[in-house]
């Protein structure tokens, strides 16, 4: 009897939410250093790299690393787990819709949450158009495939339309102002602020229920600041440390990513389709699902899944047209 009250009480009892003071060491100085520099839970400590902690709260990266290893005991990240317990952890997983259903069972079910969707593909090819009517979308309800959220969207080439937005919600049945309200839009005027402002997605959650972040495009500035072999790989870096503050952010905030990327010819393909990605590599790697987009007939678009870590490649044929992103409708 007296064991089952004990278990009652422990049950009524909340368990309490630890804060960043309560790792050894930080003191309040350093817990302020570590909020201004956008480090204000365990969890976002507990994934950093000490290097680039100690840049940004300026301390030292000893004692960043100390930190960070405290953290990660703390809120348990970084032990093995076994293939079920990921299993389980999967099921927190959400998916979004694009609006079309060839499109969705391509990928799976639809965009996937803790992980990048990279669209890439030709001028004109329908990049911006599916970043306008997934930013739609993530504002349903889910039973409508939606996510019920709010949306960041980072544009580095001016390409975000209000007006578009208010087409596809029309087009929807829904409210385009309310939809607009829920779409926080930033100009990133340089590869530097477009960093910054990914750094920076995650202060927008203390005060909106953000589930969808999109990067439209992911390389335009880095492609045109970065000229030549010789800040190639200055380049590099910078691009791989974006992705990966991309990928960090879908991963704690249980967020879908998707980013477009340019193209450019290859002059040494002399077979198959003459166009790749910019980014090379470090796009290739860290971009969960990669999907090329290709023009066809009347608004038609091809989007071939080329990359993923369990879908086999495939094609899809979309429709984009004033309504939005739909499938074709059968002759």
């Amino acid at each position: 009897m007296a064991e089952r009250k004990k278990e009652e009480k422990e049950e009524k009892e909340p368990v309490k939410q630890l804060s960043i003071e309560d790792i050894p060491g930080v003191g309040e100085a350093t817990a302020e250093k570590l909020r201004e520099a956008g480090y204000d839970d365990m969890m976002t400590l507990a994934v950093a790299s000490p290097k680039d902690l100690a840049e940004v709260s300026g301390i030292a990266e000893g004692i960043a690393s100390k930190i960070i290893v405290a953290a990660r005991k703390m809120a348990d990240v970084g032990n093995f787990e076994t293939g079920e317990e990921i299993l389980e952890r999967r099921r927190e997983i959400s998916k979004l819709t694009t609006g079309s259903k060839a499109l969705d069972d391509l990928l799976g079910g639809g965009i996937e949450t803790q992980s990048i969707s990279e669209f890439y593909g030709e001028f004109g090819s329908g990049k911006t158009q599916i970043m306008h009517q997934l930013a739609v979308n993530a504002t349903t309800p889910v039973d409508k495939g939606g996510f019920g959220s709010h949306v960041l969207l980072i544009d580095t080439e001016n390409t975000f339309r209000p007006e578009r937005i208010v087409q596809m919600s029309k087009a929807k049945g829904i409210d385009p102002e309310e939809v607009l309200k829920s779409i926080h839009v930033a100009r990133a005027y340089n590869s530097h602020h477009q960093i910054l402002l990914g750094e920076k997605a995650a202060e927008m959650t203390k005060e909106f229920p953000i589930r969808l972040l999109l990067v439209d495009s992911l390389t335009a500035h880095f492609r045109s600041e970065y000229m030549g072999r010789g800040s190639l790989a200055e380049r590099q870096q910078l691009l791989n440390r974006h992705m990966h503050d991309l990928l960090r952010f879908g991963t704690i905030y249980n967020a879908a990513v998707a980013v477009t990327n340019q193209v450019s010819a290859r002059p040494d393909v002399f077979f198959g389709d003459p166009t790749a990605p910019i980014g090379g590599n470090i796009v290739g790697h860290t971009a969960t699902f990669r999907v090329y987009l290709r023009k066809s007939k009347a608004g038609k678009r091809i989007a071939r899944l080329v990359d993923s870590p369990y879908l086999p490649e495939g094609e899809a044929v979309i429709q984009v047209g004033e309504d939005g992103i739909s499938d074709v409708a059968p002759v």
